[in-house]
């Protein structure tokens, strides 16, 4: 694909030989030559003077660096590089049509030019939208609606009655509506399960990475507000409600009945607990414990979690406490021997 047409489709200001043939987009340590390369984050800037790249995206700020090869600029160059990539790798579909090895109930509704891969199992009254794909070995359970457009990757699970929005990816290995963690403890120590009947809903333009998993409630409804990203081995208990937009990095947990605003970011391994409410803009730093509520706009980290300003102070006194602790110790005995000259003056006098 020639430079000058990538600049066209990326919207993007050319800064040298349009004519160049570029092959690929790769990362900037490992380009060669015809190969299309980024830079978004300035601690990569001082690979542009040895990049081996034919052209590189940069950003389009006054003072912005000038490589020794071609420039596509633009204000935002992560975008472009993304768009950049969907160009190199167009999407491939399996064919339309239900595959005769899948298993779809006889009242259950496929939409027009929907792809039903083998061992997919569809149960009683489900539905499937236009041009959505199921891979093989999905099984989708009785009652539930998926809507147009979604991609379902092999091994995801949507269990009855569980309603997913159109434009949603789920990839190997998500569970949605598998049963709440509900259990209430019998006076002779037993528990006794409580029935998980539920809603969960997926909205519009959601993605949930692999081996992911969201469990319905007791009563009520698990939902995922449109436009949030999930990535791999998240939990999402029952009753959670998570806004719009929000980004939940591997391995978040969120206990039931919690609410998170729009726009929230959780970095990886939080944990959240249940019943509290975390705020519209919200971000919370990797390994965090969340135990209270957090404020809208707040930056959280730590476990427990506190102000990510104050938690970097007290990160800094956690790493100086062993000399803190010796040095403590010395004035404790230098007081001591104070006390005890003291003493000695005084039964002198």
């Amino acid at each position: 694909m020639k430079l000058r047409d990538i600049a066209d489709r990326l919207q993007c200001r050319l800064e040298g030989d349009g004519d160049l043939d570029i092959v690929r987009v790769a990362a900037i340590h490992a380009a060669e030559a015809g190969d299309l390369t980024f830079v978004a984050n300035s601690r990569y800037l001082p690979q542009l003077a040895t990049t081996r790249a034919s052209a590189v995206i940069l950003g389009a700020a006054k003072g912005a660096p000038s490589p020794p090869c071609a420039v596509l600029r633009t204000d935002d160059p992560y975008s472009a590089f993304a768009h950049a990539v969907s160009l190199f790798t167009p999407p491939t579909r399996p064919p339309a049509g239900v595959h005769p090895l899948s298993a779809v109930a006889a009242d259950a509704t496929v939409g027009v030019d929907a792809s039903i891969g083998p061992f997919v199992v569809i149960g009683a009254g489900a539905s499937i939208g236009a041009r959505t794909i199921v891979h093989p070995n999905v099984v989708i359970g009785a009652g539930a609606r998926i809507g147009d457009d979604c991609v379902l990757h092999s091994q995801a699970s949507i269990r009855e009655r569980v309603v997913v929005g159109d434009r949603v990816t789920l990839h190997n290995g998500v569970v949605l509506g598998s049963d709440g963690y509900g259990f209430a403890r019998q006076k002779d120590g037993t528990h006794l399960k409580i029935p998980q009947h539920g809603d969960v809903v997926i909205e519009d333009d959601v993605e949930i990475g692999a081996n992911s998993t969201i469990d319905r409630p007791a009563i009520g409804e698990t939902r995922v507000s449109a436009g949030t990203k999930i990535d791999n081995l998240v939990h999402v208990a029952h009753g959670v409600v998570i806004g719009r937009r929000v980004l939940l990095a591997a391995q978040v947990g969120i206990a039931g009945s919690t609410t998170i605003g729009d726009d929230v970011m959780m970095a990886g391994q939080t944990g959240v607990t249940g019943h509290i409410t975390v705020g519209n803009n919200a971000i919370v730093g990797a390994k965090s414990a969340v135990l209270q509520p957090v404020d809208a706009g707040a930056f959280v980290t730590g476990s427990p979690a506190f102000a990510h300003a104050d938690w970097r102070k007290a990160s800094v006194v956690f790493r100086h406490l062993p000399s803190m602790k010796k040095r403590l110790e010395e004035l404790e005995q230098r007081i001591v021997d104070l006390e005890e000259k003291l003493a000695a003056c005084q039964k002198d006098q």
